[in-house]
């Protein structure tokens, strides 16, 4: 029905979060039909955004630079790191305005059906950070999935030796949900009313 060129864009977009091969479709004809006015900037900035945001290297989030905004910043609390699984998180707990410490971004948790173990998450990383002796807090703002409790209680273990207060979102989170799809007023209670996790 549609040349090579077109077939490749929808395949492309059906790839993306909440993108089915019919929502694909819409989005690459509704795309096409605006080409000067959302078609090229998007490219453009699809490009712009390929070449030049990275990871941070020392939490993980993304920006253009390294280290990002949020590390390079001097009046946040060094004394806390809260631990997210992706950066989406890292966005939810920042839109709370709530959270004034450092992050630390897993890119991930614990999954043995997906392959995904602690080398993978770059938990030596975690782990040097929280022996520096700034650090006083590990907050452990983690999905309430089976995979990321159980990424959560190995954190907890392998801090057990860490001289850090050790803790975890407490009321608001649904067992299950996810902190991107989270209202800002639930994340900013919950990260309020955190509490000690035992290892």
């Amino acid at each position: 029905m549609a040349g090579g060129e077109l077939e490749r864009l929808i395949g492309l977009l059906a790839r993306l979060p909440g993108l089915g091969p019919r929502s694909a479709r819409r989005a690459g004809l509704f795309l096409l039909k605006r080409r000067e006015a959302l078609l090229q900037p998007l490219a453009a900035a699809l490009t712009e955004a390929s070449a030049n945001v990275r990871n941070c290297r020392i939490c993980g989030n993304l920006d253009s630079i390294d280290p990002c905004a949020i590390c390079g910043d001097v009046d946040r609390d060094e004394t806390q790191i809260c631990v997210v699984e992706e950066v989406a998180g890292l966005w939810a707990m920042e839109r709370t305005g709530h959270f004034k410490g450092r992050y630390h971004v897993l890119g991930g948790v614990l999954s043995m059906l997906d392959g995904i173990g602690p080398d993978e998450l770059g938990l030596d990383r975690l782990l040097d950070r929280a022996r520096r002796p700034e650090v006083r807090e590990i907050i452990l703002a983690i999905g309430a999935t089976v995979d990321g409790q159980t990424t959560a209680h190995y954190i907890a273990d392998r801090l057990a030796d860490c001289d850090v207060t050790l803790s975890g979102l407490a009321q608001g989170v649904p067992i299950g949900g996810e902190l991107d799809f989270l209202d800002d007023g639930t994340i900013g209670a919950a990260l309020k009313a955190r509490r000690p996790i035992q290892g």
